[in-house]
């Protein structure tokens, strides 16, 4: 897997955990204290993690395969 692979897995990842933890946050703030708001620190925070663990375990993966 080479540097671009990897980037462009980082950002789908980074996009699509950033769009669903924004969801869930608003809904949770919707049902539970009755005002839809958006947690973006924590959304930002849970993309970047994921973008990052995610990308390097599959780039891992690849690289056993290639072996």
């Amino acid at each position: 897997m080479n540097i671009k692979e990897l980037l462009i897995n980082f950002v789908i990842t980074f996009a699509v955990t950033l769009v669903v933890a924004a969801i869930v946050t608003f809904l949770y703030s919707l049902i539970i204290h009755g005002a839809g708001t958006v947690d973006w620190e924590t959304s930002f925070r849970l993309a970047i993690i994921l973008g990052i663990i995610l990308s390097w375990t599959k780039a891992r993966e690849s690289k056993k395969k290639e072996q």
